[in-house]
């Protein structure tokens, strides 16, 4: 069972912790609705009983002495994140009404004052369950259902909580639309009983106070728990029994000083100039700006400007690393947290993916703020979560364009003369141009806060979104680009951009690598764009990758570094060592796992004992930071790679098996089961793992193609041609699939038939050189000189430097005296 603890609280300062939970809450009325003790009396078993060992003490504690902060935090969404399901919570309706998606009609009823559902389960069957909590509350609500194992999951119905005039006060699903891999019932990993819908693992940890997952691997059992069931004051400040003593002994203090006040609210102390305050007061982390810096109008530009230019580091990244854990799309690489910390110190944030993002960085999936946030010039500004939202209220700080006006002057922004739309339309708003919104989960709008200035040029030439058109849909970029160029006619906003290269090498453009290890190069783009492009050029493999990966494993910034060291794998063991060796004592976490990750083949090797001590140490700390996540199979397949990599067949074997237990529809190990046990010379068991993923998941195309190999490998040449076929019919763009099969038929004297294979391919991925060269070989072979010759052309054409083209050269010569 994964745990985790923090040593070292004497038991007298928790004894003081629940005596000061007695005193001083009563004294200064404070919510006993809210007071841990009260939950635990209620029942609810997720609450944590050890939660004082950590030094959690509630958020009513705090609000004895913070009763505004408080106050707002109550009517925030973090106070609903989630709730025991009850009259007072429950927002959906529950009357016994009916809703029918997807071919399965559910109802919704209650029975006893408990509220419940009859819907389809895990088994495809109708049954009734019992909703356990709520989950959310603006503009949804989800409910939670309690499941064997310790699992919670969240119906995939939801309740529209937005009033019945914009379309809400109803029943929708979650998944609208059919999905396209198969049907939306309960064998699809949509379905509201699938492991990837479990609250545990993916809604947890962001909805509620210092959640404890717990998963036990062996008996794929979870013994979740949380110090408080949503998200409290504790949730960003740390845990608060330090400071709670200290505002008790302060308490004391000033009581002594003064014994007529009995209960005296302990008054702050004089600001620390060294920046000790927070430490001195109990309190983990300082969110406060103690440099006395405030924002205005640079006289000068005319432009916001804070009076105390900000850092990148101390006090101001530490309020965007508290809010950033949950505001963005990640993967989890620790246990331990700790508010405030860097976010690379236990946190993976996803790049600019192509599913994720646009190619100019907006966002497409569900990415959470953060993502676009480091993007954006307010970022880079020193601009923080709380200069526009209250942290308690999570409100804005004003209403409509007041939030931008504080900084940014109204008389030159909030105008006809800047926005160009009459006042009180669509397009005066300054977060229409610049926050433009995407609806998430249905019916859950979410701004862009990458705070970018429109570029419908760059839809003409790229086809991302713009806000313009999001308003005028009836017209094409072209209409916008024209009006932006025509009010703006200063091109200082429409200069290149980094969009342009992600665009080029999403197209396979002959100078994308080029482009992408510039873009690397440059410091003036956010960090977040230059992690992206090198592990775009990570995937392309080449030396260029590693040159541009050695030249960033020194970057400020460890998002770089770490997709620097990544990259490295693409090198000899003695290029990782001789380059990732020193980012073993890197100072971010992701870095040290990053290094660990490329360097471990070399624990195989020779190595001094001082060495292989440093590199165990690391490859000890990926191996703990695989097993955060040890209720996924993704986990148990790095763990499985890792034991590979160490030359542990066997431990490797059982990792790859735990994901299948896991998920017996994880393509990944049962893949890499497979070519373990080729590597081993057990091809007979590689083969049978392949038919059996098949029997399990008969329409993967990766199963088909791997299986298609080791036939080929047994000699089995025509049910290695039905695999691949079977694997390049299903996924068509899939150049690699295409190109294999066409060799395949080539090798079984079906030339002709291969070279059909090849051009159908063409038409889906016209610059891949791979194809065109084998189009070249293919018709040379048949002595058709003039068609090899142009597609030799179109290869010379793509790439001039392309190592292939001088042997090509040759064939067709010997071709054409052939002929």
């Amino acid at each position: 069972m994964i745990r985790r603890s923090k040593d070292g609280i004497a038991m007298r300062t928790l004894i003081l912790g629940f005596v000061l939970i007695a005193s001083i809450s009563p004294a200064v009325g404070a919510p006993e609705t809210h007071d841990l003790e009260t939950t635990l009396a209620q029942g609810d078993p997720l609450v944590d009983r050890e939660r004082a060992t950590r030094g959690y003490v509630g958020s009513a504690v705090c609000g004895a002495c913070h009763p505004d902060e408080f106050a707002r935090w109550q009517t925030s969404h973090h106070d609903r994140a989630m709730a025991e399901a009850s009259e007072a919570t429950v927002l959906g309706d529950f009357s016994g009404v009916t809703f029918e998606a997807h071919g399965i009609t559910s109802r919704f009823f209650q029975r006893d004052g408990q509220f419940y559902v009859h819907t389809d389960g895990p088994d495809g069957v109708l049954s009734e369950y019992p909703i356990r909590y709520t989950f959310g509350y603006y503009p949804l609500q989800q409910y939670l259902i309690a499941f064997p194992g310790g699992r919670l999951q969240p119906l995939g119905i939801a309740w529209d909580h937005r009033p019945a005039s914009a379309g809400g006060q109803r029943w929708f699903h979650l998944y609208p639309e059919a999905d396209p891999e198969g049907p939306m019932d309960h064998r699809s990993p949509l379905h509201w009983t699938s492991s990837l819908q479990t609250w545990n693992h993916q809604c947890a940890d962001c909805h509620s106070t210092d959640l404890q997952r717990r998963f036990d691997a062996d008996n794929n059992r979870y013994e979740t728990r949380y110090a408080e069931i949503n998200v409290g004051c504790e949730a960003c400040h740390g845990p608060g029994v330090k400071h709670v003593t200290w505002a008790h002994e302060e308490a004391t203090r000033q009581a002594e000083n003064d014994p007529g006040d009995e209960m005296a609210v302990p008054a702050a102390p004089r600001p620390a100039r060294d920046g000790g305050e927070a430490a001195a007061r109990g309190l983990q982390l300082d969110l406060k700006d103690r440099d006395g810096g405030i924002w205005g109008i640079d006289p000068m530009t005319g432009r916001p400007a804070r009076s105390v230019a900000r850092t990148r580091v101390e006090g101001t990244e530490r309020q965007i690393e508290v809010c950033a854990p949950c505001h963005s799309r990640r993967g989890r690489i620790w246990d331990d947290l700790t508010p405030g910390a860097p976010m690379d110190q236990a946190f993976r944030l996803s790049l600019l993916e192509p599913d994720l993002y646009f190619a100019d960085g907006q966002i497409k999936d569900e990415v959470f703020v953060y993502g676009s946030f480091i993007q954006s010039r307010m970022y880079h500004q020193g601009v923080v979560c709380q200069d526009c939202h209250d942290p308690h209220s999570l409100q804005l700080q004003e209403t409509g364009n007041g939030v931008c006006t504080r900084c940014h002057v109204a008389a030159r922004y909030d105008t006809p003369e800047h926005h160009h739309h009459e006042i009180g339309t669509a397009g005066t708003a300054c977060i229409d141009c610049h926050m433009p919104q995407r609806v998430y989960m249905v019916v859950d709008e979410r701004a862009d806060h990458s705070m970018r200035v429109p570029r419908p040029d760059l839809s003409v030439a790229l086809g991302t979104p713009n806000a313009c058109n999001d308003c005028h849909q009836d017209r094409d970029a072209v209409w916008a680009a024209t009006h932006v160029a025509t009010w703006y006619p200063d091109p200082v906003h429409r200069g290149p951009h980094f969009a342009e290269t992600f665009h080029a090498a999403a197209s396979d453009a002959s100078d994308a690598g080029e482009r992408l290890a510039t873009l690397v190069a440059d410091l003036t783009q956010p960090a977040i764009v230059r992690a992206t492009a090198l592990a775009q050029l990570r995937t392309r493999g080449d030396q260029q990758a590693l040159d541009a990966a050695q030249g960033a494993l020194t970057d400020a910034h460890a998002i770089v570094r770490a997709q620097a060291v990544r990259a490295l794998d693409l090198g000899s063991l003695q290029t990782r060592v001789d380059l990732a060796w020193p980012l073993l004592s890197d100072s971010s976490r992701l870095v040290r796992l990053e290094a660990a990750r490329v360097l471990a083949p070399a624990m195989r090797e020779r190595l001094d004992p001082v060495a292989r001590d440093h590199l165990t140490r690391a490859v000890n700390e990926y191996s703990k930071s695989e097993s955060v996540n040890a209720d996924r199979p993704e986990a148990h397949l790095n763990l499985g790679l890792l034991a590979f990599d160490l030359g542990e067949s066997s431990a490797a074997e059982q990792a790859y098996r735990t994901a299948l237990n896991l998920d017996g529809r994880f393509t990944p190990a049962r893949i890499n089961l497979a070519d373990l046990y080729r590597a081993l010379g057990r091809e007979k068991d590689s083969r049978r793992e392949l038919q059996a993923g098949l029997a399990e998941d008969p329409g993967s195309a990766d199963l088909h193609f791997a299986l298609g190999l080791a036939q080929v490998r047994a000699q089995q040449l025509e049910q290695a041609l039905a695999s691949l076929a079977t694997a390049t019919e299903l996924v068509p763009e899939q150049t690699r699939f295409a190109y294999v099969y066409a060799v395949a038929l080539d090798s079984a004297e079906r030339t002709r038939e291969a070279i059909a294979v090849l051009e159908h391919t063409h038409q889906h991925n016209q610059v891949d050189p791979d194809i065109l060269a084998a189009l070249v070989q293919f018709n040379a072979r048949l002595g058709d000189a003039d068609t090899a010759a142009r597609w030799l052309a179109r290869l010379r054409e793509l790439d001039p430097k392309d190592a292939a083209i001088p042997v090509l050269e040759t064939q067709l010569r010997d071709a054409q005296r052939g002929g």
